[in-house]
């Protein structure tokens, strides 16, 4: 039996990534029985819209108006009316201002409902060939180095797959502040996922700096950088050979001074212990 899709609600619906037919069934549907669409960008959503001859009527919800058309959202829908959320690809609230209206429905009392679907993030990941048992979702760093490092040091221990999302114009030098922080990981760059121009570059990450260098930046990208080398049984007692592990992590690519930070904070002693028997390195 059909879903009977409820007045007054708020509906989270996934768009396609890239490929069109990459939309459900119940998407479809939900988008037209909609009193309203509350779109990220009404013109990139009219298109999705007039392939599926979905007539809703659209106003625009994003980061530059959400501090006044957030209310007005809230108030339609205690008004009975139910209104579809869409970002302009994937699933809304991740990396976008829906995550904004999401609060104000809750404080509202208003009911939420998720229409799932595509998400670039975990396209790329059952995809890569990378650990998919344990993995975690950065998305997009902040704009600035200053901002950036403190997060990637962050990461500098983290032993799953890390997802981060980036724009052409800013990803070349991300990857190299990615590979400076973290050292010369196995990484998989993910371009234009599910469109014609699909691609998966896959190598340590100085080799996929060069094939991306080869090509140039063109397509919204998917990073995709393995988790870290654990220590071994020992760290936990205390008789981990700091040597030995600082050299690993420099033969992957990582910098002494970030590779004797990482053996600390992952062995949970002070930066000096780790120094001081690295000096002969």
């Amino acid at each position: 039996m059909a879903e009977i899709f409820q007045k007054g609600t708020l509906y989270l619906v996934a768009t396609p990534i890239g490929n069109m037919e990459d939309i459900t069934y119940r998407a479809v549907r939900c988008l037209r029985e909609a009193d309203l669409i509350a779109a990220e960008d009404t013109r990139h959503t009219k298109l999705l819209l007039s392939t599926y001859g979905i007539e809703t009527p659209m106003t625009s919800y994003h980061e530059h108006n959400k501090a006044e058309k957030g209310p007005y959202l809230i108030d339609k829908l205690k008004e009975g009316n139910m209104i579809a959320l869409v970002s302009d690809a994937g699933m809304p609230a991740i990396c976008d201002p829906g995550s904004d209206i999401v609060r104000l429905a809750l404080d509202a009392g208003v009911p939420i409902v998720p229409v799932p679907g595509a998400n670039a993030g975990l396209t790329a990941l059952i995809a890569s060939g990378m650990d998919t048992i344990r993995f975690t979702f950065i998305g997009f760093l902040p704009k600035t180095k200053k901002h950036r490092t403190p997060v990637l040091e962050s990461l500098i221990s983290y032993e799953g797959t890390l997802i981060f999302y980036e724009a052409p114009h800013r990803i070349n030098q991300v990857l190299k502040e990615i590979t400076a922080v973290l050292g010369d990981r196995q990484a998989v760059l993910c371009r234009e996922l599910t469109k014609r121009h699909e691609q998966y570059m896959r190598g340590s990450l100085c080799q996929v700096q060069q094939k991306l260098a080869d090509q140039g930046p063109r397509g919204e990208f998917v990073i995709l950088v393995a988790g870290a080398v654990p220590l071994p049984k020992e760290a936990a007692d205390g008789n981990v050979d700091y040597v030995s592990q600082v050299q690993k992590m420099m033969d992957q690519g990582m910098d002494k001074k970030e590779a004797i930070r990482t053996v600390a904070r992952q062995c949970g002693v002070p930066k000096r212990s780790v120094y001081q028997a690295a000096l002969a390195i």
